[in-house]
Order: C-alpha cells, then sequence, then structure tokens
C-alpha cells in the first residue's frame, strides 16, 4: 500500500526536507499540505519548491481531509498550532506523526485518551534524529549509577520552546531511574536569576539558543572524581529524516498514541 501523506508547515527548514523525503520515497505519495495561509493553489506556486512540485496546498483540514484522503499528517509546525492540528486529524482519522514539541503534560494526556478511544495511531516524537533517541536511552541508564545530572541544550536562535522537547523527554526518561533530590550545594543562592537553569526533580537543564545552531545536547552526569558526558548533534535537518520515514511507516499500523522514537526503533 502506498501511504498518503500530508504536511502541515511545508515551508519551514524541517518541513522542506520533509517534502523532498516524502516525494522520494517510493512507498509513500505527497497528496496535500497544510498551511496557515494561502500561498498559492500548489507547492510549485511558491519560490521554495520546483514547479513539478504539483501537491495541493489546504489552509482548512476538513477540507484537506475531503479532496486528498491522506492517511498521514506529518507536523511540523509551531507550539501554537500543534496541539489544534494533532487533535483534529485524530478525529478525522487522519493518523498524525508531529515533529513540534511544545505539548503540556494535561494535552498528552487528552490526545492519548483520544488516540486510544478512535483507535487512531499517533506518533509524537521529540526528536527525530536516531542518534539523539540513543542519547535519551543511554542517559536513562546511566542514571542509575550517577545520579547527579545536568542537561545543556543548544538549538537555533529561531526555536520557540525552552527547554527543548528533547531535554524534556530526556529528563522524564531519567526521573524513572532517579530518586527525586536538589543537587548543589544546601544554601546555594543565585547571584542573578536563572543562572543554574530550570529545575526537574532537583536536576538542572540549561537551554542556549544561538545562530549557526542546529539542534544539540549534552547531558552531564557527576560522581566522586569523575564526568560521564553524553552528547549528540545534529547538523543539519537530514538527520531528522530517518525517523520521519520510520514514523510514517509506525504509525499506519499502530492504534495507539506513542510518545518518542524510543518506543519503535529495535
Amino acid at each position: 500500500m502506498t501511504i498518503r501523506v500530508a504536511i502541515a508547515g511545508a515551508r519551514g527548514k524541517m518541513g522542506q526536507e520533509a517534502v523532498h523525503t516524502v516525494m522520494k520515497n517510493a512507498e509513500m505519495e505527497l497528496v496535500a499540505v497544510l498551511d496557515y495561509k494561502d500561498i498559492g493553489a500548489t507547492l510549485g506556486d511558491t519560490d521554495i519548491f520546483p514547479d513539478s512540485y504539483d501537491v495541493p496546498v489546504f489552509t482548512d483540514m476538513e477540507e484537506m481531509h475531503d479532496a486528498a484522503e491522506p492517511h498521514v499528517l506529518v507536523d511540523l509546525t509551531s507550539p501554537e498550532a500543534v496541539y489544534k492540528h494533532t487533535k483534529k486529524a485524530l478525529e478525522l482519522n487522519i493518523r498524525p506523526v508531529v515533529g513540534t514539541t511544545g505539548f503540556s503534560d494535561d494535552e498528552l494526556k487528552e490526545l492519548a485518551r483520544l488516540s486510544e478511544d478512535t483507535g487512531v495511531g499517533c506518533i509524537i516524537a521529540p526528536n527525530f534524529a536516531v542518534g539523539a533517541v540513543l542519547m535519551m536511552k543511554f542517559a536513562e541508564q546511566a542514571a542509575k549509577y550517577l545520579p547527579d545530572i545536568e542537561i545543556i541544550e543548544m538549538h537555533h536562535d529561531q526555536k520557540l520552546d525552552a527547554p527543548s522537547g528533547t531535554a524534556m523527554k530526556t529528563a522524564h526518561l531519567i526521573s524513572s531511574h532517579r530518586q527525586t533530590h536538589e543537587q548543589g550545594h544546601v544554601h546555594e543562592k543565585e547571584t542573578l536569576e536563572g543562572a543554574r537553569g530550570a529545575n526537574y526533580d532537583g536536576m538542572r537543564i540549561h537551554s542556549v539558543r544561538l545562530p549557526g545552531l542546529v539542534a544539540h545536547q549534552q547531558v552531564l552526569l557527576g560522581g566522586e572524581g569523575q564526568l560521564l558526558t553524553i552528547r549528540h548533534d545534529s547538523f543539519n535537518r537530514g538527520s531528522f529524516m530517518s525517523g520521519v520515514v520510520l514514523s510514517i511507516k509506525t504509525v499506519i499500523k499502530t492504534e495507539k498514541l506513542i510518545y518518542g522514537l524510543e518506543h519503535i526503533i529495535d
């Protein structure tokens, strides 16, 4: 079966990579694009894609569903739009593959219930890079032995949410193996607010935003006389595409919400 794919956020940097990836994949067909504004009848009408990319563009998901009948919606938009898109897609029997971060815990719980109730699969991946997923899994295991941890995540300066979804997912995984405790000196005092970063169960998360960066993270695990550093770097957005393809192929076969690529890689 050829998987019929729609992409939301096709004009963004990640979206452009996803468009080219799906167009080149023999097992998939790009049947529609969802955009928040009228950019022309097809992708080829923009100055971003070749004229031969005659994929229709829609601004309304229901209209897109009726006209193009996609099996999967790949959402690479913004934290402000992604929850609404994901919920609507599930209601329309379109299987979401979501790379945008910024969901609250309550939103994730509601989407999980909706996915289970409708039997429509959904994959939400804070990071599509396989190496980043391995970094998270390695850190989760190491936390059993070195529970004093700080996370430093570094992204381009156009990223809207901080900490990143990858950092939050890493902290969540670590917390299942780490007894909650505050790190640092008991009388520690910040002379400049925020200097010690965000506090997650006593761990500290630091967000760096600079031009030139793509997506980078290191997990520092300290012990007596030692430091373990687990680091992953994405130097371009092509690093995420193998995870996007895997998620599209997997979501067709699932009937529940899966949060994190670590649950679908062998």
